[in-house]
């Protein structure tokens, strides 16, 4: 019982931290900070690289059209129910313009994020698109050569895959080599290793 207090109490601090949080310039401009929601005890754990319009306006993750197409993935897709995942991203404040966060903000924004992994213990993070992929692995090869392969992040298995606005941008390409047959793979792939969890 103390452990599971100790946890709640670190949640909410961290929450707060991030919520008043002046690193970066991103806090001039923002709305919301944009957390992250899902069970604390998730076995996955989604990340994706910033907040967009709606997200800074709700103050939560992937809730526009990317987002929307996230849920279709995994619950369409894998079968994989979205609140059954944590979902958050690289920096908590949206860039202006919904440009790609800046090294130096992804470097500012990491001691939140490390923190919320720390604190959320998965067995697997699937990182979405470039910007989370490199941010957590350190490599700079694209996602094309990354995705769909097990990486490792201090210890915990990493799956990138396609940014849903990837997959926005790209949804004329139907070829079996396109990304959107690629994310379907990817995502029977991530459903089958939790079903394997699950099981253990």
């Amino acid at each position: 019982m103390t452990m599971s207090i100790d946890i709640d109490s670190a949640w909410q601090e961290l929450r707060e931290r991030v919520k008043h949080c002046t690193k970066c310039p991103l806090c001039k401009t923002r709305h919301n900070t944009v957390f992250g929601e899902g069970p604390v005890n998730a076995k996955c754990v989604i990340i994706g690289e910033g907040p967009g319009e709606e997200e800074d306006m709700s103050g939560r993750p992937f809730v526009g059209r990317a987002g929307q197409l996230l849920t279709d993935i995994l619950e369409k897709g894998g079968r994989i129910p979205r609140e059954s995942v944590y979902i958050m991203n690289v920096v908590k404040c949206r860039p202006p313009g919904n440009r790609n966060p800046m090294l130096d903000e992804i470097r500012k924004c990491s001691e939140h994020f490390e923190a919320q992994l720390a604190l959320l213990h998965p067995d697997i993070i699937v990182t979405m698109g470039n910007i989370a992929t490199q941010s957590l692995t350190g490599l700079k090869t694209g996602i094309t050569s990354m995705r769909g392969k097990w990486l490792n992040h201090r210890g915990v298995r990493i799956f990138p895959m396609y940014h849903p606005s990837y997959l926005l941008r790209t949804e004329g390409d139907k070829s079996e080599s396109g990304p959107k047959y690629l994310t379907w793979k990817d995502i029977q792939e991530l459903k089958a290793e939790l079903d394997r969890l699950h099981q253990s």
